[in-house]
């Protein structure tokens, strides 16, 4: 039988072994709650690497261009702005040589206090500038969490060889962000000031970053009806420097309104406004709205105008937005979702990659896109989304209301692509105003076309005509309206305000004018038909000379007789 003392002795033996094991676990490996497997295959580093073995696979990948990183494979088309440092910093940004200062971390508080104090104050406020308080936190506070991610911060830095064994973090200052992390007392601006990139933020929070770039890895299409990796934040500034009429068109401050949203590849203070880093702001609706709204996907407007959305709008504020997202609705007081709570969501967990449900991706119209919705791969994303609505309805309901969303969308297809041929038809038969006389090529390395995505953004001459511009409306906006508020359970944007109506209408429209044009042109065809060879007014050379060049001749008669009456009747009438 063990004694007492024993026991004690034992035990304190085993509690030591069990902290130690646990510290071990801690250095050897990255907190898991979101990372798919996928993203280890893709960079073929095993699931149990140190914090430094997942980074550097993940930088590595990170910054070749062959993997997006840069300017793009239509770089050779497009010339930066100035202001285009700031959505690529690790292409365009340099340190302002105006500026010859060497400052300490107290230095620069001091002296931006008084030049930037909008930066200082939002520093100030925000988790960064204050690691004690987050020490100091006990298991009553909803923040408590912030403890935990603290300590696996410092186990990142630690294993990156940015702090010492036992060395406490004391602050997340300008120099970390922007000198690097730790490791300065003192920097240069001239020379060594950097615009923070994502991987600078990788540095300490590399889970989050993990989870974001494992969309790379999820956004798979098993027909191409997307390149890899796309759609997703992970990517987006690559899919839009690659875009065509992006590279191609002239006006560039027109072009950077679209950098302006897709930069979340280069960056994370689009949904973490720099210098607080909100979390509290980043859980919020309005954070994805700067982005996520207007003609072409109007996810933010759709959502606000359905039953979660008013419940939001009238209830948010006695939620308590500082729990975090897993216990929202257990001890939050949240009682209907965010974007964040359904998209941040997969299978139980909450992390930084929100395609894994990806199925309509926005875009029904796009090839490849409607025939793919009863696939294997979207049936397996479907039932993901049954389990997310199941936090809130029954799986009945919720399959109900997504086969609704599903069979509604595809009934926009339908009669998005019956108005689509009859645009493409015109083209074809070259129809289409101008199309024989006045229709210039389009910039490189867009091809013509009826109804392309380039015409949105460049015009000369007859292209695009209307008719190319009433295709594309439904390619591009009409049908993505119609799907989005579907998707975000609006039934008057679905069925009037932006969906079926204004469908049914841009349908109506094409249909009249393929009329009209198609009309014309049987006109045209039998006046040429009635018209000899050669049609001038009055074609002496023709071997209907008395005709005076045939139809124009009888025409210009009948006009000079009309104008001698109208003389005679001027003069009579004096």
């Amino acid at each position: 039988m063990v004694t007492t003392s024993a026991c004690n002795g034992v035990c304190c033996r085993l509690l030591k072994a069990l902290a130690l094991a646990l510290a071990l676990i801690a250095v050897s490996g990255v907190a898991q709650a979101d990372v798919p497997k996928e993203l280890y295959d893709a960079l073929k580093v095993d699931a149990s690497a140190s914090p430094k073995g997942l980074h550097d696979a993940l930088i590595k990948r990170y910054k070749d261009p062959a993997q997006g990183a840069g300017p793009g494979a239509l770089w050779k088309y497009w010339e930066p702005i100035e202001f285009s440092k700031y959505f690529d910093p690790a292409s365009f940004y340099k340190p302002p040589t105006t500026v010859k200062v060497v400052a300490t971390r107290e230095e620069c508080v001091g002296c931006h206090s008084s030049y930037t104090a909008g930066w200082v104050r939002m520093w100030k406020s925000s988790a960064h500038a204050n690691l004690d308080k987050i020490r100091k936190l006990t298991p009553k506070d909803p923040t408590y969490y912030k403890k935990t991610k603290l300590e696996e911060v410092e186990t990142n830095l630690r294993s990156l060889g940015k702090l010492g064994t036992s060395e406490a973090l004391k602050e997340v200052g300008c120099i970390d962000c922007h000198i690097d992390v730790n490791t300065k007392k003192a920097a240069d601006h001239s020379t060594e000031l950097r615009m923070p990139t994502a991987d600078v933020c990788a540095t300490c929070h590399l889970q989050e970053f993990a989870e974001r770039e494992s969309e790379r890895d999820t956004a798979s299409w098993p027909n191409d009806e997307y390149p890899k990796g796309r759609p997703s934040h992970a990517l987006d500034y690559k899919s839009v420097v690659e875009t065509s009429i992006w590279a191609g068109m002239a006006q560039r401050e027109i072009a950077e309104g679209c950098t302006a949203c897709h930069y979340n590849q280069n960056k994370c203070d689009g949904c973490h406004t720099r210098h607080s880093f909100s979390v509290v702001e980043a859980r919020k609706p309005e954070a994805c709205s700067l982005c996520h709204s207007g003609i072409d996907h109007p996810n933010f407007e759709a959502y606000m105008g359905s039953k979660h959305g008013t419940q939001y709008a009238t209830l948010g504020s006695t939620w308590n937005w500082n729990v975090q997202l897993k216990d929202a609705f257990t001890k939050g007081g949240q009682t209907a979702p965010t974007c964040q709570t359904c998209h941040f969501e997969y299978q139980g967990q909450y992390g930084h990659n929100l395609v894994r449900k990806v199925r309509w991706a926005n875009y029904p119209m796009l090839p490849g896109i409607a025939e793919g919705i009863k696939s294997e791969r979207s049936a397996h994303r479907l039932q993901a989304w049954v389990q997310t609505c199941s936090n809130c309805h029954s799986g009945r309901f919720a399959s109900a209301y997504l086969d609704l969303m599903d069979k509604g969308t595809l009934a926009g297809v339908v009669k998005g692509n019956e108005a689509l041929a009859v645009v493409k038809k015109l083209y074809d038969d070259k129809l289409m105003p101008g199309q024989l006389t006045n229709r210039p090529a389009p910039p490189p390395t867009d091809k013509d076309g009826p109804a392309q995505f380039f015409q949105l953004f460049w015009s000369k001459g007859n292209n695009p005509s209307m008719m190319d511009l009433y295709g594309l409306d439904l390619v591009e906006n009409v049908t993505s309206k119609l799907h989005v508020n579907l998707a975000h359970v609006n039934p008057g944007g679905w069925a009037y305000t932006q969906g079926w109506e204004q469908l049914n209408r841009n349908y109506t429209e094409i249909m009249d004018e393929d009329t009209k044009m198609r009309e014309m042109a049987a006109l045209k065809d039998r006046v040429a038909k009635l018209e000899p060879k050669r049609t001038s007014l009055l074609n002496l050379d023709s071997t209907h000379r008395a005709s005076l060049g045939g139809l124009g001749g009888v025409l210009l008669l009948g006009g000079a007789t009309l104008i001698g009456w109208r003389r005679r009747w001027k003069k009579s009438d004096r």
